[in-house]
């Protein structure tokens, strides 16, 4: 018996001694985060330098005090887990993406997004796969295959417009605005669905039969993806419509959106589809028809607590990948030739910049010559903002390229480690510096800002920023009011309510007018949304018709 005590003793003081050390970790993590938040509100006036920056620069100053504090063997608190971001930290990110999104503006120019988030990706993917094919054989970095280059043209595809869009006034240029904001939702898609795809082929004996599977697979990925997203956020609607939870428990609504929310992401990764395109999607359909189900209480929770989520989750990323930075373990592999690691960070950057270029220029072209509108057509100035705003890379790619190029968060080959290194760099050099050169940049090339921004502020129901995108129940009284207040046309001649109502009596001809007459005769009459919830005793309808009073 105490032969056995004095054997268990020891090992639960390493347990022991092993969780304090997480708590210690955990502890320093938060109180960076914080940092982050508070250092953020203090350069917000600045608009330089954004969370995304802050979060960067705090992250590396950490890994430096940890590198020299531990005697330079590790420079981070956590080891970073692919499972961490894609399950915890992706989710809420994207659906926040999808759940904010102006819909009328993002359907209304849901083509050009679409050729620019999903077209111009593999554009893009071909030719920094090409690129590094070529490059990095005359290079020797390592051993890697064909699946390791075009997983390489899908990593570095992905594209990170935060910066842009803090700088951009989506009142002032609402156009621009949705073509940037919907190409970076649309882009981390198509991006992780391709490397999803290029995963599970054997790519090391291509023939045309082969080619022809991979389309198709992708094809199937997208759409199934998008599918299940939809139905799981008409479902959510449909439950709450019925049952009203608020009646009881506002608590119950939000639970039952978060957790439906997570439950879309997580049958979609069940079922080997893209996670991201499902949760944005369900975020759109949730915006559109479960959030006017519920109560006015669970409205403003609901919408406050998903940007909160996101926030958190791409301030945790930043931090971790600037302490990352400085990991000695993957630079030890890449000390003894650091031009190798130069040139290969050089390469991608400007294969980056090569890519974007490609596809940018050549689609604004077509859709120009398609576009009849001058206010439709997208002018070169705006093509060269649309091309910048996609030059930083962020999470999304460095989760990618952890994922294909380590084993447990550690690197085991010099060329992985290569990799690894480089795509560290790619995301640092683009974010900060890229990032500071974007206000100066667009100040340049958007010399004369549209005179709609004190008409647009004048209105007391015009959203000021992406997070506040909904309309009151005091504006529902028209039911074809549908998005209005999000149009791009709408906005300069809103004076006040009773223009809106007049101008959408007669809305422009584009599919986004025929998918509200299909919406207000057979969808909202199902699912609820503004407008079609129906008057109940105990129901969200009841509860706002009362304050109203």
């Amino acid at each position: 018996m105490a032969i056995g005590l004095s054997s268990i003793i020891p090992r639960l003081q390493m347990l022991s001694t092993s969780d304090h050390a997480s708590v210690v970790s955990m502890n320093l993590f938060v109180a960076l985060l914080c940092a982050c938040i508070v250092i953020g509100h203090l350069l917000e006036e600045n608009r330089w330098v954004n969370e995304s920056i802050t979060a960067l620069v705090i992250g590396v100053c950490t890994g430096v005090v940890i590198l020299l504090a531990s005697g330079g063997r590790s420079s981070h608190l956590l080891v970073f887990s692919e499972d961490l971001f894609f399950i915890y930290l992706l989710p809420p990110i994207i659906f926040n993406a999808g759940f904010q999104v102006k819909k009328k503006q993002f359907f209304v120019n849901f083509t050009t997004i679409t050729l620019f988030g999903a077209v111009g990706t593999l554009i893009s993917c071909g030719i920094i796969s090409l690129g590094v094919t070529q490059f990095f054989k005359k290079l020797d970095i390592g051993s890697l295959d064909i699946g390791d280059y075009l997983a390489i043209g899908a990593i570095f595809a992905a594209t990170d417009s935060v910066c842009t869009l803090q700088v951009l006034n989506q009142d002032e240029t609402p156009l621009l605005y949705s073509l940037v904001f919907g190409e970076g939702v649309v882009n981390d898609a198509t991006s992780v669905v391709l490397f999803n795809a290029i995963q599970s082929f054997d790519l090391n004996h291509i023939d045309p039969r082969i080619g022809l599977h991979f389309i198709g697979n992708f094809f199937y990925l997208f759409l199934t993806s998008t599918m299940l997203g939809v139905i799981t956020g008409l479902l959510s609607a449909y439950i709450i419509k019925k049952l009203y939870f608020g009646r009881h428990s506002t608590d119950r609504e939000v639970a039952l959106m978060m957790l439906m929310a997570y439950l879309s992401y997580m049958m979609a990764e069940l079922f080997y589809l893209s996670g991201i395109l499902t949760v944005f999607f369900c975020g759109i359909v949730m915006s559109h028809y479960t959030w006017h189900n519920v109560t006015e209480c669970s409205r403003i929770t609901t919408k406050h607590a998903f940007a909160t989520l996101s926030f958190v989750a791409e301030i945790f990323i930043f931090v971790y990948v600037g302490m990352d930075a400085l990991d000695i373990e993957k630079w030890r592999f890449v000390s003894g030739s650091p031009g190798t690691s130069v040139a290969v960070s050089s390469i991608l950057l400007g294969l980056i910049m090569a890519g974007r270029a490609a596809f940018v220029f050549p689609l604004s072209f077509l859709i120009n010559l398609v576009k009849k509108s001058p206010k439709e057509k997208i002018n070169f100035r705006q093509q060269v903002v649309i091309w910048w705003a996609g030059l930083m890379r962020g999470a999304v790619s460095i989760a990618l390229a952890y994922n294909q190029f380590t084993m447990s968060g550690h690197t085991q080959l010099r060329g992985n480690a290569i990799m690894i290194t480089s795509t560290i760099t790619v995301v640092l050099f683009s974010t900060v510096v890229f990032g500071l050169l974007t206000k100066p940049l667009i100040r340049f090339l958007l010399l004369h800002p549209k005179h709609t921004a004190s008409k647009v502020q004048s209105d007391p129901s015009t959203p000021k920023s992406v997070t506040v995108p909904f309309l009151g129940e005091g504006q529902d009284s028209v039911p074809l009011l549908g998005e209005g207040q999000d149009s791009e046309f709408d906005l300069p001649e809103i004076t006040r309510p009773s223009s809106i109502r007049a101008l959408l009596a007669t809305p422009m001809h584009t599919v986004h007018r025929y998918w509200r007459k299909f919406d207000d005769a057979f969808m909202r009459p199902v699912f609820g949304g503004r407008g079609f919830v129906p008057f109940v005793p105990g129901s969200p309808t009841e509860q706002s018709f009362r304050q109203g009073q």
